[in-house]
């Protein structure tokens, strides 16, 4: 029998040396060891539970993690081979072109993604290249397109328009308004926007942008001047909680001008991360010269994506939420997130500091800013928390509102009733302690966590 097995884990000579940081170790080592090596490092790092600056998925069922584990190995791409994976992915976007209220499910298109950014990605490049066609058809310039949003967009929307050469309209934000206007997007959209940007839920400060009041001035536009516009919404943080919380709003494709959406599987459609989704009215409005072909595998493959190859697990751990909650699970679990987190803003309200800038109407979310920040700042109160394990970030708003400081707290499923009056006195105690101890402001304040 060999030393390693003969060794208790924790005397091997592995843990009296350094880990290999920078090159490949000329030996192995054994299973158990390499586990608990990385599994105790591991532990050194935040608890996402208390991770109230993710807006990811952290828990699953046992049953859906064990379908997971089952399917590390499968490749989507290779569709002929895992044909139940395709034919799940193809389940799930129509779930989900139903629960956006696409006209006719059969007409509508989508696919998986690694995460939202890849689907912001394939949208764009969707509505600039139609957006192009269109133009060379009418023998017109097609060198200076541009997209309009506000300063509320994710970053991958800056990163797409620096990628793809596409103008940057952006709409400043205020003091006291952190979402776009329907005049301040008037004002920019010209024959050379590809498409106009909302955001169901921003990251910043989880509001809805006016998205039906946006598609109603484009449809005047399209009428009055033959400009037809489409409109992008990201489902950001409200893409899954407002099908089941609010389906009186009107943000999905029941309005004539919403064309694509994206929405985030890995946030509140309750799977680990990455998976995302992009979703097409029509599967027409998709430019066929953006679709790829290849037998590389063994069969025709046509795609549009921009990974190949990718994991088909968490494919399945979305349809094992669709199968396992339904609508009426789905709607239990949003609202009570979405109740906790309006407990936790009243009982920061009733604080006394602090004025609330979502108190949590639509999405399960609380921003807050401190009324007096001449001692100290959101971030001195964020540090001390931290103290405590909590993670929540403090960030200045875009231009021009960048003299707002805002404390953002995300309420995920596992976030109780009993949680949030934890983080409540710890609020409590964080303030005492830098009303004794700060005599002047922390000038660092953090950058926005996506």
């Amino acid at each position: 029998m060999s030393d390693d097995m003969l060794t208790p884990t924790f005397g091997s000579r592995f843990f009296l040396e350094s880990l290999p940081a920078k090159s490949l170790p000329d030996k192995g080592m054994s299973p158990r060891a390499a586990y608990q090596l990385i599994h105790d490092e591991l532990a050194t790092q935040a608890n996402p539970i208390l991770n109230m600056a993710s807006f990811v998925t952290t828990v699953m069922d046992e049953e859906c993690d064990r379908l997971i584990g089952e399917n590390l190995g499968v490749n989507y791409i290779d569709t002929e081979v895992y044909r139940a994976n395709s034919e799940i992915q193809q389940r799930c976007v129509a779930i989900l072109n139903g629960l956006c209220s696409a006209p006719d499910v059969d007409k509508a298109w989508g696919t998986e993604c690694v995460g939202s950014s890849e689907a912001v990605m394939l949208a764009i490049l969707a509505h600039k290249r139609a957006w192009q066609e269109k133009r060379k058809a009418e023998g017109k310039p097609y060198d200076k397109p541009n997209i309009v949003m506000g300063n509320d967009v994710h970053l991958v929307w800056n990163k797409g328009s620096i990628y793809f050469e596409i103008e940057q309209r952006l709409i400043p934000l205020h003091p006291e308004k952190y979402t776009i206007t329907v005049d301040e997007v008037m004002k920019r959209v010209d024959e050379n926007t590809i498409c106009v940007v909302g955001v169901l839920g921003t990251s910043y400060t989880f509001q809805y942008d006016p998205i039906e009041e946006i598609n109603n001035a484009l449809v005047e536009l399209k009428n009055q001047k033959g400009l037809d516009i489409p409109l992008h919404v990201d489902g950001a943080s409200g893409a899954m909680i407002a099908p089941f919380l609010n389906p009186e709003i009107k943000w999905d494709f029941r309005l004539e001008q919403v064309k694509t959406i994206n929405i985030s599987g890995h946030k509140y459609g309750l799977v680990y991360p990455g998976i995302g989704w992009a979703l097409w009215r029509d599967e027409q409005d998709i430019p066929k010269s953006l679709v790829t072909e290849t037998n590389v595998l063994g069969f025709l493959e046509k795609s549009f994506s921009l990974n190949f190859s990718r994991g088909g697990a968490m494919i399945i751990a979305q349809y094992y939420n669709f199968l396992r909650l339904g609508r009426e699970g789905y709607t239990k679990i949003q609202h009570a997130m979405r109740e906790n987190a309006r407990y936790l803003a009243n009982g920061i309200r009733d604080i006394g500091k602090f004025d609330l800038v979502n108190d949590g109407t639509y999405t399960p979310s609380c921003c807050a800013t401190l009324k007096d920040e001449s001692r100290f700042t959101a971030a001195d109160l964020v540090k001390v928390l931290a103290q405590k394990g909590w993670i929540i970030p403090a960030f200045s708003m875009p231009a021009d509102a960048q003299s707002v400081n805002v404390m953002r707290m995300n309420v995920k499923e596992q976030f109780s009733r009993n949680m949030a009056d934890v983080l409540i006195e710890d609020i409590k105690s964080a303030l005492k302690q830098l009303e004794t101890s700060q005599s002047a402001p922390y000038q660092e304040v953090g950058t926005h966590h996506h």
